[in-house]
């Protein structure tokens, strides 16, 4: 007969083995991001895997519970749990070399799929296996089997409530993922040590428990060891640290003439610390379309802070600016290492979107500079969003946009189709290139969208200067029409830009593995 505590400890496996699941599937797509991307491929490829794993898991279960002798047997499923735990501390070890093994063979997709395949899918179906044999155990009749899988599958999903949670809102902002995963596996280890220190008799089975937690132990502790102390062999990591906007890191050259800031592997600008000036074409484009395209710019908003480089230049030229950024760890990095001064920026923490349709106020220049990776935020660059921009844009405002696209024939589906989305908002479409795959647009309500004030290019960086002005005279002409009308109800860009932004992450990605 199965005693009440032993009723209750069940029960608080089932929370536990659920929290943990949600865990994992949150943060296995976290943890491969800095690899394959975060977008809709990505997310697609783990929930499938979450979900066949699941299915697999709760089959196994009821499949294994019917042929075991009830509650005697719960040693197993423990062991099963166990060997769950021992799993996920392994794929803190093997999760970079399995994302670069997939990175070069295979579409996002599919390697996406595969790397979360290999990764998470037996942790995910050993834990599934929890449901199907507690139900078994605990019905003591057929008359109330009803109440224990209610009961059950109540207490195992406010555990997942519980586990994203805390996955959203506490791990993976303040913890690295390889922490966060080990402290996962070290909660079903210690969940599996209740029971066999509680209940289990027999000697060798605890010795074995014993001899696997140590195993997990050691091996999830050698592998976040090993992630926090990472060295490169021509760079020094300044800064490391996660964010609810993946992996922040910044990176130096031994000699100190560079500076990279990196967002899940992602180099988003370079900088060079002597000489106090960016190193990235973009920061220049930006701030100098945005003068040589606007009458006056007296008001300036940037939506997306980065490092602060486009922000502060326009301070510089005694512009009221206003910054919303949804990333606040963010503003840390831009303040200790890209000698941005935060308290000269009316700084909001929060969505782009968000702040655009709640704002009363009329910019003579926005400056859309918002990524996530490799890609814009899709909801930025909809025909909806847009006409919120125009709405608090002056009559004569200019709205920049940094985008990353391609002219090719069969490769241009963003590219046209931003422009496209654009000309049905505002009166005036230039688009600008140097080549390397930034292109900025430049929209405004002005009939003849003309350039006014002619670059200055005295402040850019010497190596940039050649780029800046190829950049300003090269004017695109109109894009094939291979593109659509983005909006709200309908933005297929991440299925049409896919190779795209695909080989951009790949070439970039192996270029953080070579470093």
């Amino acid at each position: 007969m199965m005693s009440a505590a032993l009723r209750r400890y069940l029960y608080f496996s089932a929370a536990i083995t659920g929290a943990a699941i949600m865990i994992i599937e949150i943060l296995g797509a976290k943890m491969l991001a800095p690899f394959v991307g975060t977008s809709h491929f990505v997310w697609t490829a783990q929930i499938a895997v979450t979900l066949v794993a699941l299915a697999t898991g709760y089959y196994a279960g009821g499949f294994l519970v019917d042929r075991s002798r009830g509650f005697r047997d719960l040693s197993r499923l423990y062991a099963c749990i166990l060997l769950a735990a021992i799993y996920l501390a392994l794929t803190i070890v093997f999760v970079e070399p399995v994302a670069y093994w997939c990175l070069p063979r295979f579409k996002l997709a599919m390697g996406s799929l595969l790397a979360s395949l290999f990764l998470f899918f037996v942790p995910l179906a050993l834990l599934a296996m929890v449901g199907p044999f507690f139900i078994r155990v605990l019905t003591l009749s057929v008359e109330t089997v009803g109440g224990n899988i209610g009961r059950l599958t109540a207490i195992s999903t406010l555990g997942s409530v519980v586990g994203t949670v805390l996955i959203g809102y506490v791990l993976i902002p303040f913890l690295p993922n390889s922490w966060t995963m080990y402290l996962t596996a070290g909660a079903l280890m210690a969940l599996v040590a209740g029971f066999f220190f509680s209940w289990e008799r027999n000697p060798v089975a605890s010795a074995a428990v014993v001899g696997g937690i140590a195993l997990g132990g050691l091996l999830g502790y050698g592998a976040t060891t090993k992630e926090s102390v990472r060295r490169f062999a021509s760079w020094e990591e300044l800064y490391r640290a996660n964010s609810n906007f993946g992996l922040l890191q910044v990176l130096q050259t031994k000699q100190g003439d560079k500076r990279y800031y990196l967002n899940d592997h992602l180099v988003q600008n370079t900088y060079d610390p002597a000489e106090k000036k960016s190193l990235a074409l973009f920061t220049y484009m930006l701030h100098g379309l945005a003068h040589a395209y606007t009458p006056r710019i007296e008001t300036a908003l940037c939506i997306g802070l980065g490092v602060g480089i486009v922000p502060m230049q326009f301070v510089r030229d005694g512009i009221k600016v206003d910054v919303v950024e949804i990333n606040p760890a963010v503003v840390k990095v831009a303040t200790n290492y890209f000698d941005c001064d935060a308290s000269m920026l009316n700084l909001v923490i929060g969505d782009g979107r968000y702040f655009v349709r709640q704002a009363k106020s009329q910019y003579d220049t926005i400056v859309l500079d918002a990524f996530l990776g490799d890609s814009s935020p899709s909801h930025l660059m909809s025909r909806e969003a847009f006409e919120d921009m125009q709405r608090i844009l002056k009559p004569d405002g200019t709205l920049v946009i940094n985008s990353f696209g391609d002219f090719s024939p069969g490769e241009c589906f963003f590219t046209a189709s931003l422009d496209q989305t654009l000309k049905k908002v505002f009166k005036s479409v230039r688009i600008h290139s140097e080549g390397g795959g930034n292109v900025f647009f430049v929209a405004s309500q002005r009939q003849n969208l003309n350039i006014l004030h002619p670059p200055d290019f005295r402040h850019v960086h010497h190596l940039l200067i050649q780029s800046t002005k190829g950049a300003f005279a090269g004017v695109n002409p109109p894009l094939p029409q291979e593109g659509a009308e983005i909006s709200d109800d309908y933005n297929p860009i991440e299925f049409y830009d896919a190779s795209n932004r695909e080989r951009y992450r790949r070439g970039l990605a192996l270029w953080v593995k070579s470093l």
